[in-house]
């Protein structure tokens, strides 16, 4: 039950820390291009990197929230590039690609279908 607590409270962290700095780039960058979210995904997926190789020594909830939780909080996509990797790692080129290819393609499928959906449901923003 602990390993849960830590993972919802680096869940909590990391929510809070994607928001306030995709806030931050957004309001500084201006423009349409979600430089914020870039940012956010490609410092997220640097830090599941260098939290999965940090030392053994690590306990396991404290790798947990440092991934699971902080990570996985700040932003998903960190853990998809992780998994990936793991893939080109162990020779599964087909399933990394295989990866990328239905995590892009059916994701922008499910946020146009959800999309969709909510506009059955109310007005859109």
């Amino acid at each position: 039950m602990l390993t849960y607590l830590w993972i919802a409270l680096g869940s909590a962290l990391g929510g809070v820390a994607r928001y306030a700095l995709a806030t931050q780039v957004a309001q500084a960058a201006g423009g349409a291009f979600p430089w914020g979210i870039l940012l956010v995904n490609v410092t997220g997926s640097f830090l599941i990197g260098l939290f999965a190789a940090a030392p053994a020594g690590l306990s396991p909830d404290a790798r947990l929230f440092l991934t699971v939780g902080l990570c996985g909080g700040y932003t998903t996509f960190s853990s998809f590039s992780l998994q990936t990797l793991d893939l080109l790692r162990s020779g599964q080129v087909v399933a990394a690609l295989g990866n990328i290819a239905g995590s892009v393609a059916l994701c922008l499928l499910a946020v146009w279908a959800g999309a969709a959906a909510g506009g059955l449901i109310g007005p859109a923003r």
